[in-house]
Order: C-alpha cells, then structure tokens, then sequence
C-alpha cells in the first residue's frame, strides 16, 4: 500500500462521496472539481456513475458497491487509500426514503433504512476516520434531512435514521475534532430535484404549503447545497466542527 503522507495546502485534496452518481452528490463533485478537489464517487449503480464522472471530467473516480454490505467496506476505502494515496473530504450522502404510515412499515422495511441511512454512515465514517487520523487531519459532512427536525407523518424510518445521523455527527466531532477530523452536517430543505418537482406538480396543495411557509419563496438547487458542503469542508471553516446547518431558504423556521 502506498504510504499516507501529511496534508499541505500543496497537495490536491481528495474527496470520497457516497450517492454520488445523481443529484446532490453530483452537484458536490462539480463544486469540488472546479476547486481541484478529486473526487471518488461512490454508489450501486454502476452505468449512473460512470456517466457522472464522464460529466464531472478528470478529477473524478467511481466505485460502485452497496454501502450496506458492512463487511466490505473496509476493502473499499483501503483501495481507495492505495489507489489515490489519501482520503481528506468525506460525504455521507447516500441515502434512501420510505413514506408509509407506521402500521404498514414493516420491521424489515425499517431495517433497510436504518442500514442505509445510519449503519453505513457510521461503518464508513470509522473506516475512512482511521486513515485521516493518520494523516492527521480531514473534513466529514453527513447529509441529514429536514425530516429529523420536523414531526413528519408517515416517514417514521427515515427521520429516526436521520436524526441519528445529527446525533452521530456531534458524538464524533466531539471524539474526532481534537486528533484535527472536523465533523459536520447539513439539513437540507425542499431542494428542487426531478422527483420532488414531479410530486409537488402533481399535488398544489403540498407545494402552496411547502412555499408559504418557506421564507425565501422557492425551492432551494442542489448547487445551493454544494456550496454549503464545499464551505464546510474548506479552510474558511476551520474553526466549525459539531454544527448542524439547515439549508432550507428558512423552512425551519417559517410558519
């Protein structure tokens, strides 16, 4: 394995992203990219990242693999290391959704949420963390979700994942902000994708509800995200670890 040598602002940063191969992650990989950040992409489907690193261009990578299958994770990131020498950006982003009223959410229903959304985060997270130390320092953004602030009806796997998520996030900043590893998360709002604008379309009354208590008046870009991950990762946060950021153009505090 090709040794860890210590991070210099010289040396062109690398950046793991999980659900990187669509949407917010691929935003981030675009941010990142245009501020000479490499960026390994990570998902299950393999035709959909390929096509994301052919549109991200050079300073991209992709591994397809299923973050839930905890076992292998260590070999991800271990190649990863080999192949690309460090690890100093981590993503968590990939995630997946369930809206079922509580009586029909199976157990196994649940447990697929919580092993995507909350095991695999944790698993990576410990697994990447132990290469950072070494190199002693390294910046993680977890994704979250409005959902883990609000009482949302019939999306009781996904919030409790995500509410561990935030919880996670200032347990290990806590454990991993003095060895130099900030950890940080980002609770992004109504963001406009192709499957939220087809469903908020297709039911006005959500949509004039989701606006009139939204304060800036719209949905938020999956670029407005981006640039909030790229800012918590990047020196002009070095003094911000533990924090939770909601991007939600005001959502959660709209009435």
């Amino acid at each position: 394995m090709t040794s860890i040598e210590n991070n210099s602002d010289t040396q062109q940063k690398v950046a793991v992203i999980t659900g990187g191969g669509s949407g917010l992650g691929l935003a981030v990989a675009n941010k990142f990219a245009l501020n000479n950040i490499k960026s390994i992409l990570i998902g299950r489907d393999k035709n959909k990242l390929r096509k994301a690193c052919s549109i991200v261009g050079p300073l991209s990578d992709c591994y397809a693999t299923d973050l839930t299958n905890l076992a292998e994770l260590p070999k991800l990131v271990a190649k990863i290391i080999q192949e690309h020498n460090r690890i100093d950006i981590l993503v968590n982003n990939a995630g997946i959704h369930l809206k079922k009223s509580l009586f029909e959410v199976s157990d196994d229903e649940f447990r697929e949420i919580v092993n995507t959304n909350q095991m695999a985060v944790f698993s990576l997270t410990r697994e990447v963390a132990i290469y950072m130390k070494k190199q002693g320092r390294g910046s993680i953004v977890n994704i979250s979700s409005m959902a883990s602030r609000y009482g949302i009806p019939k999306v009781i796997a996904y919030t409790s994942s995500k509410s561990a998520v935030e919880g996670m996030t200032r347990a290990l900043a806590v454990e991993l902000s003095p060895i130099g590893i900030r950890v940080n998360c980002i609770a992004p709002g109504f963001i406009e994708t192709d499957m939220s604008t087809k469903a908020l379309n297709n039911d006005p009354e959500r949509k004039r509800k989701v606006l009139s208590r939204t304060p800036l008046g719209r949905l938020g870009k999956s670029e407005e995200v981006a640039e909030a991950v790229f800012f918590l990762t990047s020196e002009a946060s070095s003094f911000i670890t533990g924090v939770i950021l909601p991007v939600d153009g005001g959502n959660s505090i709209g009435f």
